[in-house]
């Protein structure tokens, strides 16, 4: 099964993710009493009331969270905020996993308010973060996760609308999005975009929980039979689109695995091949997936080389020095795209070669219990046939056959 996360139109927050979980089939019972325990562990907050209630909005039937909250305190450490949810996630016999997002999802938080300030993680005082309603979200939204078992589930974003213009806040006005949420964001493979107003659609709670749910970002959705859709309601009105957050629930109908991939890519025309040849080398040693270099014509006739790396978003920056670097280039091309790989497992297999053990890693594609096709890490091939001064297919072909064999490939 898969789980979609739509904020591609309204954007996301805490309480709208919660309230789409409540209205996808979450317990809210259930919720509700678990964010009463957290309270309990919130000084100088009290929750009046809190409850959810069925709501159009501009056409849309959506779930929204009502919150009645006295507190009586304006700001807060971030630690403090930290302790409640610990405490509480363990008082309320959380998951494994849904303790940790409620962990890490706080420490997103943190941590962006930290690298922004240049303040230390004990030192970090939340403003518009301190009201008990950060837990609210936090906590509710783990329970509600936990309750409909949605953490063994794989789950997708589409790209966040964030909105434009500018906020006023406790540090005084900045450009929308915030720097919060743009810290939160960064180095994630989640896309943002601007939006269809001039004002906020994604809060620093809803980013950081959405940081903490997935990984994956696209700009469309998978072959899926819809099972279950959930709509949760902001607290804005705006004319033309409802500010609701889509949360989709359906069963993946194609056998690939999906994910996302950052493409760089530069046009090298004046340097040798023994350059290439050490940049291949640095590039794929700092983390890339995979480079291509291929000729190609350019104006006036003129041959150059493409260099294309495919890698991660976590490694773009380092990969981005060293082609520029390691090349001289003027400029690189990047962009996001979207791939289907075919689901696989690593495991590694014991062979004997010579009457010498080994071990190597092998990539292993199974149709139910049956092995489809494997393939052996080269690198321990090579490995192998040059501690034995054989040659790298001989090796090859005696440990695909020891592989084979012990695998139960046919």
């Amino acid at each position: 099964m898969v789980v979609i996360i739509d904020p591609q139109v309204a954007g996301i927050s805490g309480d709208m993710v919660l309230s789409a979980l409540i209205n996808i089939g979450a317990k809210k019972s259930k919720v509700i009493d678990g964010i009463n325990v957290a309270a309990n562990y919130l000084s100088g907050s009290k929750i009046q009331k809190i409850d959810f209630e069925k709501i159009v909005k501009h056409g849309t039937e959506a779930t929204q969270l009502l919150l009645d909250i006295k507190e009586n305190t304006h700001e807060r450490k971030g630690i403090e905020i930290q302790e409640c949810i610990t405490l509480t996630s363990d008082k309320i016999g959380l998951s494994e996993k849904a303790k940790v997002f409620a962990r890490e999802s706080i420490k997103s938080l943190i941590n962006a308010e930290s690298k922004i300030h240049g303040e230390s993680i004990e030192s970090v005082h939340f403003h518009e973060a301190s009201s008990v309603d950060t837990v609210v979200d936090i906590i509710g939204t783990a329970i509600a996760l936990d309750d409909l078992n949605f953490f063994v589930e794989e789950i997708i974003s589409t790209p966040v609308a964030v909105g434009g213009g500018t906020l006023n806040f406790s540090h005084g006005t900045v450009s929308n999005p915030a720097s919060a949420i743009l810290e939160i964001f960064r180095n994630t493979n989640i896309i943002i975009s601007g939006g269809q107003v001039k004002d906020e659609l994604t809060t620093p709670t809803g980013a950081s929980l959405l940081v903490n749910l997935t990984k994956n970002c696209f700009e469309f959705y998978p072959s899926m039979k819809v099972k279950s859709i959930g709509y949760g309601a902001g607290k804005k009105n705006f004319e033309g689109f409802a500010n609701v957050l889509k949360i989709v629930r359906g069963e993946k109908t194609e056998h690939f695995q999906q994910d996302s991939v950052q493409i760089l890519e530069t046009n090298i025309d004046d340097v040798s091949g023994e350059v290439f040849g050490n940049m291949i080398d640095k590039i794929m040693s700092i983390g890339a997936k995979d480079i291509t270099v291929s000729p190609a014509i350019t104006k006036k006739g003129r041959p150059t080389q493409i260099v294309s790396v495919i890698c991660d978003s976590e490694v773009i920056n380092n990969i981005l020095e060293t082609l520029v670097s390691e090349t001289g280039t003027l400029g690189v091309r990047i962009r996001t795209s979207s791939r289907y790989v075919v689901p696989r497992v690593i495991v590694t297999v014991p062979v004997v070669i010579h009457e010498k053990n080994f071990v190597v890693k092998c990539k292993i594609v199974k149709s139910g219990e049956v092995v489809k096709h494997f393939k052996v890490e080269s690198s321990d091939i090579k490995l192998i046939a040059d501690s034995l001064s054989l040659s790298f297919k001989d090796v090859s072909d005696l440990v695909r056959s020891q592989v084979k064999q012990k695998i139960g490939a046919k």
